[in-house]
């Protein structure tokens, strides 16, 4: 039987709920939701069991249904929402370009080897911050493509936008990201160095 490995399901919640929770918090940025999706993904690994096959970590099965319960929340909301309009990106960066396409404010270097940062609390706070900061379309977009690791046709499906809409969205949220991080992060580490 596959579910040797496998912890018993009423320690699931003590063992990994705070975790999934975190992690459902961040992406969805609605604390009852969150709760739900959580809960859905107990329910299904509970229903999944006999299928643990042990080729990952408990964790990291669970992070799995996980995932894939928040991917089809964002299609289902994604169908239900209507649909923002992009814009152009000139709209955006305007204030990060003068006339000529050279940089207003020159952008900061990034220096350290970003497996360390990321390492670092502090900086993962940071992040959090600057995602939940994101207006939800580009905060979906840029999560599922990034760090989940779907490929684009995918997030087009799920978010049911054109590649070009993918595209100009990430564009967007990578460039809110990068200054958000310029500001609450690579420039109050440049300040505590001083």
């Amino acid at each position: 039987m596959n579910d040797v490995r496998l912890s018993k399901p009423e320690q699931w919640v003590d063992r990994y709920g705070d975790d999934l929770f975190r992690y459902a918090l961040l992406r969805l940025r609605d604390s009852r939701l969150a709760e739900d999706i959580v809960q859905e993904t107990f329910l299904a690994a509970l229903r999944a069991r006999k299928s643990f096959s042990g080729r990952s970590s408990e964790k990291t099965w669970l992070f799995g249904i996980l995932k894939h319960k928040i991917v089809d929340h964002i299609r289902r909301a994604s169908r239900e929402r209507s649909v923002e309009s992009p814009g152009t990106p000139e709209d955006t960066m305007k204030d990060l370009f003068d006339e000529r396409g050279k940089w207003r404010v020159m952008p900061s270097e990034w220096a350290p080897d970003p497996s360390k940062i990321l390492e670092q609390k502090e900086f993962q706070d940071v992040i959090e911050k600057c995602l939940s900061d994101l207006p939800s379309r580009l905060s979906d977009a840029f999560s599922l493509r990034e760090m989940d690791g779907l490929d684009s046709k995918e997030v087009c499906k799920v978010l049911g936008v054109s590649t070009t809409n993918l595209w100009v969205m990430l564009y967007r949220a990578r460039m809110r990201l990068r200054r958000c991080l310029e500001m609450n992060w690579f420039g109050k580490k440049n300040e505590r160095n001083h």
